[in-house]
């Protein structure tokens, strides 16, 4: 309930007292959360660069970033089911070790007739050793496909960024892995299946050599989006479950962007997110492009 004047002369009182602190180079007390939560919200009101002297920006970020790991685990906290305790965990890998033709349907049978531990096989898969696959005689591998027709192979993915006020926006890529060129972007705050596939008209027109799309199971690729790019003459390749490693391109060129790019701001707001891609991708792609480059 201060006037400007009274509110401008405290200002400059406190700061004429910061800047004492600053000349004699004490260094602060380590800060408490309640602390770090406070001057991360503050700053999303004011241009908080010049006037930060306790710690260096790019701690404040991190804090930004702690308070948002901490409100998601808030969130997204379930009460769920209860876990299955480590003798059960091992010896569902022990079945599964010593019984190779064995699935989880038998192994769940097998533990309710015999133990009468009763588990749904979904959770016995969960705990059950992973098998590699390898590719059978005559065909060729993940690798070696991607790499021959690269010129020819589109990625795609989503990945997220949240501002500085805590909403999630999303973020859609298109690679065309032979020149690893990004040949759209868009943000979103609600993708849906309708919007996903208009990405992908807007880059397709029928002149180019693109014959593939690779892209995960997420359930915004549903059999709507797969039926229009099957329309407009491309191949959908959906990458196996949890295995990041089959779209690594395009999950490397997030990684870029994540690194080089997002990783050193709070985003305030779609359109700054907008405006920050918009310069970031014109660079990358003035860089990175070569039209005689490869798939390594």
């Amino acid at each position: 309930m201060r006037s400007r004047a009274q509110l401008a002369a405290e200002n400059l009182f406190l700061r004429k007292q910061l800047a004492l602190y600053q000349e004699r180079k004490v260094k602060p007390r380590r800060a408490d959360d309640a602390t770090r939560i406070i001057l991360a919200g503050l700053s999303r009101f004011l241009g908080w660069r010049h006037l930060l002297v306790i710690v260096k920006p790019e701690t404040l970020i991190r804090w930004h970033r702690q308070g948002f790991r901490l409100f998601w685990r808030w969130k997204s906290r379930t009460p769920g089911r209860p876990a299955i305790s480590r003798d059960v965990q091992r010896l569902i890998a022990t079945i599964a070790a010593a019984n190779r033709t064995w699935g989880e349907e038998r192994i769940a049978n097998e533990l309710l007739l015999k133990l009468g531990i009763r588990l749904s096989p979904r959770t016995v898969r969960r705990y059950m050793p992973s098998r590699p696959r390898r590719p059978k005689k005559g065909t060729q591998a993940w690798s070696t496909f991607v790499r021959n027709h690269a010129g020819s192979v589109l990625a795609s993915d989503f990945f997220v960024v949240v501002t500085a006020t805590f909403r999630i926006l999303y973020v859609f890529v298109v690679l065309e892995v032979g020149t690893r060129r990004i040949l759209q972007w868009n943000v979103t705050a609600h993708p849906t299946a309708d919007w996903t596939a208009q990405q992908f008209r807007m880059i397709v027109t029928g002149d180019q050599v693109h014959r593939f799309v690779i892209h995960d199971r997420d359930t915004i690729y549903s059999e709507g989006v797969d039926r229009t790019l099957e329309a407009m003459g491309l191949t959908v390749l959906k990458t196996p479950v949890h295995a990041p490693q089959a779209n690594a391109f395009c999950e490397r060129v997030i990684g870029t962007i994540r690194r080089e790019c997002l990783d050193f701001m709070i985003p305030l707001s779609e359109r700054h997110v907008r405006a920050i891609l918009r310069e970031w991708v014109g660079h990358y792609n003035r860089v990175s492009y070569c039209p005689t480059r490869l798939c390594a």
